[in-house]
């Protein structure tokens, strides 16, 4: 019977360890992109170091309307899709307006090509900061062409958030952004 309980115990235990790494962030769920006119990701290293992220974005001036810029930081959702999630929570701090996008294949370079996902913006933070954003939270941006079908926000076609730090088309610019603990909340 102590034999029972105590691998019962054991068993608890480790489950606690399990969910505790859940939050922590992989390495290989992250990476990040930039264009190829000049803009660029700075960060010491590895991108994801000690489990979290801590990177300077730098965003050139969009150069023409055929060539714009652009600056994201990635976390590939482990099973490639939201289906059964209602919520994102992320521990971060950035010194812009932070913006999540959610990728959806409908609008990406699968689908319509538009790359008007469904995104929330978050406010800039002088220190660590936790927030959790319902998805039905989400809507597409002001600027979505009106060629772009609206198809909703379908979670089985998201494979990806996207931290986007709000720096303009126009002026470019630099960003801080720091992110210490992400989680997919089920219903």
């Amino acid at each position: 019977m102590l034999r029972m309980g105590l691998f019962l115990a054991a068993i608890t235990l480790s489950g606690c360890v399990s969910f505790t790494d859940a939050e922590r962030l992989l390495a290989k769920d992250w990476r990040y992109a930039t264009d190829s006119h000049g803009s660029r990701a700075i960060f010491d290293g590895r991108l994801v170091k000690d489990g979290q992220i801590d990177m300077v974005f730098s965003r050139v001036p969009r150069l023409d309307k055929a060539n714009n810029s652009w600056v994201e930081l990635i976390y590939d959702i482990p099973q490639r899709s939201l289906e059964g999630y209602e919520s994102v929570t992320v521990t971060y701090q950035s010194d812009r307006v932070l913006i999540i996008k959610l990728s959806q294949r409908d609008y990406g370079g699968q689908g319509d090509k538009s790359y008007a996902h469904y995104q929330v913006t978050l406010p800039e933070v002088d220190k660590k900061t936790t927030h959790t954003v319902m998805l039905s939270d989400f809507s597409r941006p002001a600027w979505t062409p009106p060629w772009s079908i609206d198809k909703g926000a379908i979670k089985a076609h998201i494979n990806a958030l996207y931290f986007v730090p709000s720096l303009t088309d126009k002026h470019g610019g630099q960003a801080q952004l720091s992110i210490s603990a992400l989680t997919l909340n089920r219903k």
